[in-house]
């Protein structure tokens, strides 16, 4: 499949925000079956990109801007080709060990009631796990995005029964972690079945250790294994090690973001696109 990708985040300050500066993990990395045809980083206010690569091995990139601003564009553009492979990955960079990713963190910590859910779904095999978790949180879990925030931990969301993609994700890690399963936090984009193309945000999901295979991507908010509609841009140990805009400013006063994501098979019927402008320096 080739997915496209057209990928907005728009910050609005009620007051001139200084020394604006923005780590954005927003552009993937190549791997056997992941292949980046053209990807383009742009924004409205002139400053300097600078790219590198972080710890977990994904493309991060350092925006600073020139001069106090009260708006800011952020705009991503690309197309990849993605082959299907069940989940399993092959030819990703891996700078870090294994048990690394079996850390628990804030917001991937595993109480008596997830240790209780990891166990019920625990096999011999790992990967009849993995399989097991991501079925069972598919089915107790409700999809709510009004019921959760970007700083929630596993432990409440799991009390809830409710969540986004993010805390399907963070529970998952905390019970694969205690079962002895390494497993990470995956950021990126997903081709929707149900036909539904421009979306307020990326998709979440998760990679898992499994013996003989590697790791192998599960995503619990759909109950599915990865598949070819998924865009895999960035890893970590959780949500804030691969969230795709993290900034720090001084003054601004209240700030409001907006975020529109497209990510749609490059075949289906051409959709308009937003334009940014400005002059970046990498």
């Amino acid at each position: 499949m080739r997915i496209r990708v057209d990928y907005t985040t728009t910050y609005d300050y009620s007051a001139l925000a200084g020394d604006v500066i923005q780590l954005l993990r927003v552009e993937p990395t190549g791997h056997d079956s992941q292949f980046i045809v053209n990807w383009r980083l742009d924004t409205d206010i002139d400053g300097h990109l600078r790219r590198s690569h972080d710890a977990f091995g994904n493309i991060v990139h350092m925006f600073y801007a020139d001069q106090p601003v009260r708006r800011i564009k952020l705009h991503v553009t690309g197309d990849v080709d993605t082959i299907d492979t069940h989940g399993v990955l092959a030819g990703t960079a891996e700078p870090l060990p294994a048990p690394v990713f079996l850390r628990a963190t804030p917001l991937t910590l595993a109480d008596a009631g997830i240790i209780a859910f990891a166990r019920s779904c625990e096999d011999a095999n790992p990967l009849n796990s993995c399989h097991n978790l991501t079925t069972a949180l598919y089915e107790r879990m409700n999809f709510d995005a009004d019921v959760t925030h970007s700083h929630t931990d596993a432990i409440h969301a799991f009390g809830l029964g409710a969540g986004v993609c993010q805390d399907y994700s963070h529970i998952f890690l905390a019970a694969a972690r205690r079962l002895g399963i390494a497993a990470r936090y995956v950021s990126g984009h997903l081709v929707r079945a149900d036909g539904l193309v421009t979306q307020p945000a990326g998709h979440a999901w998760v990679e898992a250790l499994i013996p003989g295979l590697g790791w192998t991507g599960f995503d619990p908010t759909n109950g599915v294994s990865v598949t070819d509609a998924y865009l895999r841009v960035a890893v970590g140990l959780d949500y804030l090690d691969s969230a795709p805009v993290r900034g720090a400013r001084r003054g601004g006063g209240m700030e409001t973001m907006v975020v529109s994501v497209t990510a749609s098979d490059s075949e289906a019927p051409s959709q308009s696109q937003s334009q940014a402008s400005g002059q970046v320096q990498s």
